[in-house]
């Protein structure tokens, strides 16, 4: 067998985790080592118990194991184990570093800064707009963004990179063959054109609860910071910010209303000592990039409008309002508005995220 699938055997023996593959590497400092060594070896390795010594021997299947690996190549999946030179740098220092990756796509390049940008599966109109927006302005700037895949901010934060062009990873709890949820599906084919799918679990593993911690440390430990968008005061994105913390990672928090409970957890972080983030700059000046403000674009939307649109636009701002707040700030009335409104989406200038609603076209 090649070297490559005496890594896979090692890292799919039912019931072996992290820990106990750490020890078999300890004892038979290879997995060729320990596949050919006598099983009788394995009872100087105190942390395997006698169902585990049985299965680590009934795995030993050669022609099982090179047919399962080719099966995992043919669905156009990579394999990398951390002693491959292509393996994330960032993921070999972490707590508890995966023994090996699954992947489709291009794995983060090291040179190059990676956000991750996470936040709450049932997020307000607002989170999901400032989630395609920084990640968008982020992204132009050379940022890679990296998530979870999952509904939400994260399934925000990867769209947003996409529409510029940009590079976006998504993290997840299950195989890298498998899309979960599977609402995210045409999100997760484009992400293997500009980005990458990447998993620690085989082919066929299903989403299961606890396995989605897990895949935290690694959506933290390949990403040089942190950036939090609406999280309550228990959410589960705040592992992620744990496992950072311990990794020494930058820690980013957009600031939310006091009352909102969709904004508990992100203004508690900045409490905490999180940089508090409401402009790309402030995340893009930690590593010493510029960010190109919209003055150009202003100056062309001033030419190109009448006074009365200028006025509307002015009042407008990436989070939606009603069209009522929007007559009493501008003192225009409701018929005066509507057509002015009409006129600013037929330029491409703003748009309604739902009835009444308007916001910039971020």
């Amino acid at each position: 067998m090649m070297m490559k699938e005496y890594w896979y055997w090692l890292c799919n023996i039912e019931k072996i985790g992290l820990k106990k593959i750490g020890a078999i590497l300890d004892f038979f400092i290879s997995p060729e080592a320990a596949f050919h060594e006598k099983l009788s070896l394995l009872d100087q390795i105190p942390i395997l118990t006698e169902s585990d010594k049985y299965t680590i021997g009934k795995s030993k299947d050669m022609k099982r194991i090179q047919e399962n690996y080719a099966k995992l190549l043919s669905k156009g999946i990579y394999f990398v184990t951390i002693e491959d030179d292509n393996y994330p740098s960032k993921l070999k220092n972490i707590y508890n570093p995966p023994f090996a990756l699954y992947y489709k796509g291009e794995l983060p390049k090291e040179s190059v800064p990676t956000i991750a940008i996470i936040g709450a599966r049932n997020c307000s109109v607002y989170g999901r707009e400032m989630a395609e927006y920084f990640a968008k302005e982020l992204a132009r700037a050379g940022i890679q963004i990296v998530s979870g895949l999952a509904r939400g901010i994260d399934g925000f934060a990867h769209t947003g990179a996409l529409e510029v062009g940009g590079y976006t990873c998504g993290v997840l709890g299950c195989g890298a063959d498998i899309c979960y949820p599977k609402e995210n599906f045409s999100l997760y084919l484009k992400m293997q054109e500009n980005g990458c799918i990447l998993s620690e679990y085989n082919v066929g593993t299903p989403p299961k609860a606890y396995n989605f911690p897990m895949r935290n440390r690694i959506i933290s430990g390949i990403s040089d910071g942190i950036f939090i968008i609406e999280a309550k005061e228990k959410s589960g994105s705040l592992i992620t910010v744990d496992m950072g913390l311990d990794q020494g990672k930058n820690i980013y928090s957009l600031p939310g209303r006091v009352n909102d409970l969709l904004s508990l957890g992100c203004n508690n972080l900045i409490k905490l000592g999180a940089k508090l983030v409401t402009e790309p700059k402030d995340i893009l000046e930690d590593f010493n990039l510029n960010y190109e403000n919209n003055a150009n674009e202003v100056k062309k939307i001033d030419k190109l409008l009448e006074t009365k649109e200028k006025i509307v636009y002015a009042n407008l701002s990436l989070l939606p309002k009603h069209m009522n707040e929007i007559a009493g700030e501008t003192k225009l009335s409701i018929i005066e508005l509507t057509e002015i409104l009409l006129n600013l989406e037929l330029k491409n200038y703003i748009k309604q995220t739902r009835k009444n609603y308007y916001s910039y076209i971020s």
